[in-house]
Parts: C-alpha cells; sequence; structure tokens
C-alpha cells in the first residue's frame, strides 16, 4: 500500500489536536465520522448567582483556564483598576468544587488566555441608577473571552458573572485548571438600581474589617447600596471633625469608634465593587419597636457632648405606671425648640457630607415618642399654649431638610414613618418629592403602595420579610414572660409556646425563601411601580455583632439579591423558589469556600440529592 501523501498526515494531525475531548467523569460522546462536529444540544445549569437575565450556551463544551490567564482592559478608572485586580487574583486561584458536578460535556484543547473588557463610558461615577449592564461571551476555540459595559460598574458585574463561571472540573485534561463553558453569551442587567443591606453599627460595634469583609459578600451577590445606620440612642461611634465630643462621649469607648480615615477606607473600598455607601444619622429620632409598640427617640447618644439639646436622656426607658420612654433601652430625642439643636445638627450633617460622596444622605426621622419630648418643661408649655407633636416634627424638618437639599445638596431619605407614622407625622407640603425618597418597614406592600400613590420614590424595608434580626425572641431583662411552666391559654397571643413571639416583636424568623419570595411591586400600577428604587435587607443589631454577621446576613441577604437583580420568577411567570433551593446550596457552598460563613438552609444530604428534600414533587 502506497505511503500517504505528506500533506494528508499534516492535516490528520491537526483534526486529532483540536478535536474535544472527553473530560474525566463526563459521559463520552458517541463516535462519528466527522469528529469537528460540535456536541449535541444538551440542557446544561449555569450556576451564576444571582442569575443572569439572559443566557445562550447551546453546546455543553468547557474550555480550560490558561495558568496565564489575564483580563486585558485600559484601566483609567481607579475603582475598576482595583477590581480586575481583585478578580484576577480570585480566577486564577479558586477551584470551586460543586456539591453536584455537570456531567455530559466536552472539554476543548483551546485555553482561554485573557478577558477583554471593554468600556464605553469609563469616566461614569458611582451613583443612583447608574447603568450596570453588560453582556458576556466566551468565543469557542479562539482563547478570548469579553465583557462589554456601558459603565465600570457594568464590567464589574461582568467580572463577578465571569468568576463564578469558572469550577474545578475536567481533571487531569485541563491541567488542574479551572474550566468555563465555551460558546456561552450572556446578556444581562439589574430589575432595581438599589439592592442593599442596611447594617446597624450602633447598638453594636462592628470592626472596619468586618464592614469590608461585608462589602466583598455584598459584591460576590452584586448588591449594591450600604445603608449604613452608623448612629443611635446607644452609641454615636463616628468621629466628626467638628464636633469630635459626640464620638468621644458617645461611642463604647476608643477603640469603637470609626474615623475619618476609616470612613474614608471603607468608602473607597465599598466604590472598587461598585457599592454605594449611604449614611445615616437619625434625627431627630429614630424607631424600630423592638421591644412593643411605643415610639422612641434615639439620638439619646448626643445627650454626652450635649445634654442641652436631647430630653429624656438617660432615663430608665420604660418607668412603671407612665408611658414608655422609648421603644427599647436608651432614650433621648433631639429638642426642636432649642435653637441650639439646629447648629449641632449642621454641623454633624456637614461633617457628613463632607466624608461620604453619594448623594443620598438618611435622616432617619422614625416615629416619634411624644412621651420623651414631654419630660421637657419647654416642650411641655409649648403643648399648653397650642402647639402639637405635628408642630414639632415639622419646625425640625422645615430647619433640616432644606439645609441639606439645597446647601449640600442632597437627595434626603426618611423612614416612612415622617409621613405615614401613627402618631406624628408631617404633611408632603414640606418633603418636596423631588429632593425626599421615602423607605417602608411597616405593613408590608400596603405602605409601599400608600408612599408611591402619595408620588414618592420609595426603597423597601418591609419588616415582615426584610428584617434579618426577626425571630431571634427577646433581650431585656428581668423578664418574667419567660418563667412560664404551663402550657399558654388557646385563644391568648402565645410567647413562648410554638407560635408564640418569644419576645421578638417582627416573629418569626424570616427564612430565606420568606426573603425569596417577596415581590416589592405587589398591588402596584405600572406608574407607581416606576417609583420603586429598590430595596435592602436590614440586619439590626441588638443581639448581633461582628462573631455572628456572617450567618445572620447569609445566605439570605443573597436571596434578596437575585430577586431585586434578575426577579424571582421564570420565563413561565410562576416563582421559581423551587429551582432557586438547588442553586442556592450550591452558592453557599462556594461563599463559604471564599471565606463567607454563610449558614446552611438544609442538610448537605439535600444538595446531594436534589430535590428531594422539596415539600413537594
Amino acid at each position: 500500500m502506497a505511503a500517504l501523501p505528506a500533506y494528508l498526515l499534516l492535516l490528520l494531525l491537526i483534526l486529532v489536536i483540536l478535536r474535544p475531548v472527553a473530560a474525566p467523569g463526563a459521559a463520552s460522546q458517541p463516535p462519528t465520522s466527522e469528529p469537528h462536529l460540535p456536541p449535541p444540544l444538551l440542557a446544561q445549569k449555569v450556576q451564576v448567582w444571582p442569575k443572569p437575565t439572559s443566557i445562550s450556551w447551546p453546546y455543553a463544551v468547557y474550555a480550560p483556564l490558561s495558568p496565564s490567564f489575564s483580563v486585558r482592559a485600559v484601566l483609567s478608572h481607579p475603582s475598576l483598576r482595583q477590581a480586575v485586580a481583585f478578580y484576577t487574583r480570585l480566577i486564577r486561584a479558586e477551584r470551586h468544587a460543586p456539591l453536584v458536578p455537570p456531567t455530559n460535556y466536552t472539554l476543548s484543547r483551546v485555553p482561554v488566555r485573557t478577558l477583554t473588557l471593554s468600556v464605553s463610558d469609563p469616566d461614569v461615577p458611582l451613583g443612583p441608577a447608574v447603568d450596570e449592564s453588560y453582556t458576556l461571551s466566551v468565543l469557542p476555540d479562539s482563547g478570548s473571552a469579553d465583557i462589554s459595559a456601558a459603565t465600570p460598574w457594568g464590567a464589574i458585574r461582568g467580572l463577578e458573572t465571569f468568576s463564578q463561571l469558572a469550577w474545578a472540573g475536567g481533571g487531569a485534561a485541563s491541567g488542574g485548571q479551572p474550566i468555563i463553558p465555551s460558546g456561552i453569551e450572556i446578556s444581562d442587567r439589574p430589575h432595581f438600581t438599589h439592592r442593599g443591606i442596611l447594617l446597624d453599627t450602633a447598638r453594636n460595634f462592628y470592626p472596619v474589617r468586618d464592614i469590608l469583609h461585608t462589602l466583598r459578600a455584598m459584591a460576590f451577590n452584586k448588591l449594591n447600596v450600604f445603608h449604613w445606620h452608623i448612629t443611635d440612642a446607644q452609641s454615636f461611634p463616628i468621629v466628626l471633625p467638628t464636633v469630635p465630643n459626640l464620638a468621644n462621649s458617645g461611642s463604647y469607648s476608643p477603640t469603637m469608634r470609626y474615623t475619618e480615615n476609616d470612613v474614608r477606607h471603607i468608602v473607597s473600598f465599598a466604590a472598587s465593587f461598585g457599592i454605594r455607601v449611604i449614611p445615616e444619622i437619625d434625627m431627630p429620632v429614630y424607631s424600630r419597636l423592638s421591644v412593643a409598640r411605643f415610639g422612641s427617640g434615639h439620638t439619646g447618644s448626643w445627650a454626652g457632648a450635649y445634654p442641652e439639646i436631647v430630653t429624656c436622656a438617660n432615663r430608665f426607658w420604660a418607668p412603671h405606671a407612665e408611658p414608655a420612654l422609648a421603644a427599647e433601652p436608651g432614650t433621648g430625642q433631639l429638642n426642636p425648640l432649642n435653637p441650639k439643636t439646629y447648629r449641632v445638627a449642621q454641623d454633624v450633617l456637614r461633617d457628613m457630607v463632607a466624608l461620604f460622596p453619594d448623594p443620598y444622605l438618611h435622616g432617619g426621622a422614625d416615629e416619634v415618642n411624644t412621651a420623651c419630648w414631654e419630660d421637657d418643661p419647654v416642650v411641655r408649655r409649648f403643648l399648653a399654649e397650642g402647639g402639637t407633636h405635628d408642630h414639632l416634627l415639622e419646625l425640625f424638618i422645615n430647619a433640616t431638610r432644606p439645609f441639606v437639599a439645597q446647601e449640600l445638596n442632597r437627595t434626603v431619605v426618611y423612614w416612612e414613618d415622617v409621613l405615614l407614622g401613627p402618631k406624628v407625622t408631617v404633611g408632603p407640603t414640606i418633603l418636596p418629592r423631588e429632593t425626599t425618597i421615602l423607605q417602608t418597614w411597616n405593613d408590608g406592600p400596603e405602605n409601599t403602595k400608600r408612599v408611591v400613590a402619595a408620588g414618592y420614590r420609595a426603597i423597601v424595608s418591609s419588616a415582615s420579610y426584610y428584617y434579618l434580626d426577626c425571630g431571634h425572641g427577646g433581650w431585656v431583662g428581668n423578664d418574667s414572660r419567660y418563667d412560664k411552666q404551663e402550657k399558654e391559654r388557646e385563644g391568648t397571643p402565645l410567647f413562648n409556646d410554638p407560635g408564640g413571639t418569644g419576645g421578638s416583636w417582627c416573629a418569626p424568623f424570616k427564612t430565606w425563601q420568606r426573603v425569596y419570595d417577596y415581590d416589592i411591586l405587589h398591588g402596584l400600577t405600572d406608574d407607581e411601580a416606576q417609583l420603586v428604587l429598590g430595596g435592602e435587607v436590614a440586619l439590626w443589631s441588638e443581639q448581633s455583632d461582628e462573631t455572628v454577621l456572617d450567618a445572620r446576613l447569609w445566605p439570605r441577604a443573597a436571596a434578596a439579591a437575585e430577586t431585586l437583580w434578575s426577579g424571582n420568577k421564570g420565563s413561565n411567570g410562576k416563582k421559581r423558589y423551587a429551582n432557586a433551593t438547588d442553586r442556592l446550596n450550591d452558592w453557599r457552598h462556594r461563599m463559604v469556600e471564599r471565606g463567607i460563613r454563610a449558614e446552611p438552609i438544609q442538610p448537605l444530604w439535600c444538595s446531594l440529592h436534589p430535590g428531594m428534600c422539596n415539600l413537594s414533587q
């Protein structure tokens, strides 16, 4: 038999080199006389959290990442430069092993060497409603991948998605390198522009390292707002240059303060992940009804430095046979009738704006405790002469809101109570809609409806769905309600027995499914829905500090992150909580691998046997 010509031998050699090889453990493809044809179309899961809005991956082919993998971009923006450095390290180092690894795939011989970032407008500042959309593609057998975005912030979201596409498959055939889907195309954008976490650092202090750790976890979940509830009645932990005595007298200790450098580091670190930091300083009052349904002034921590401007400071919160002075221990609220109140308040606000560049400033103004104000003789005389509690709050809002909106050029965020509060409110005439946003927390969809129907933009933090501290029982001492040995009588409110609150005003515990299934646009018209900016899950810290922070937040905050990014419904219009269970199990597993100590949502057996732990098939 004659020898084959040299050019035919060369052609055969090229075909052998380019033919995809089956990954170890993956099902072999059926033999074919045309080895260059793509593998068959298969239904494959792409494990990205939050779920992208559009994914196309027609063929089950993975490509290994090259050991020299790099990200190419024009890094004129400092935040994007930091993000690229972080994600390059993460993608090269991470070896995620899924709980249930994909099967029935083939492995391309062409490794992905470069990821190219293209940003059409690299100078767009981080702020409300910034464009976070991106497209991502991994070109088959090209050795390259691409992310295109309008802004650096969209590019950062694309980098997170790319990092989650990689996993430790392929075995020896991939040279021990992570593999990613080849031929995949993703087009993605968030449903809501405001997707956040509120963290209360006043009731218990959180070191800077733990705040940075939380910001990193937020970036993994594409959350973009850190609502920093800095001060409350219990402590004033932030050092402000014009009024340093507020922290000197109001913090728990010198080691439990946030300096100017701390704040600037947190803001800069957050920006490197496309996260805004919105500060909240409660003025003149704040309440979260954590013990009983009474209003509460939560500026008592100001009294150490300026006792003359705070009413009912350092009083026992629940005097016998008298109205409660606060919703929980820690009394005091600012006195709207003392002119010095406004000089100090303006100094605080001016310093806050200098430290926090975000165009939003949260002013609190939650439910007022009328008894605390009435503890002051000047206030009592004002009321005796025909003044009202509403008028007192109106005086304060009229003196501070224009200063923030006009002189400091900030949009003011208040809690819903300033308009909807059951006891003390102000009218919409002193709350201009163009410079005022209201954050809801009571009565679920009903209060969201009331806020947007009044024409205000809304941030949704409904306690019945989004309060992550709920269901951990009460925390006040000397409480005889727990000293009950007999079964509680039927027909009475339960406290200790199954179904009772256990002392938690917002019980029960909000499971990830409760968070995930919340539709923050429920009951709204299309026009009203346009006024909902997004939502925030909240962690109030009466019973939390850095030792339990991860488990309190994650993965429940991740459940909110997906619903706010891509919704909680599939293409058929039905809630996808069954599908989300398996994906969240794996995502929680990956977060733990990344150093986030997220609590489990099920026994490991359930993760290894998808669908077997469902309530129904």
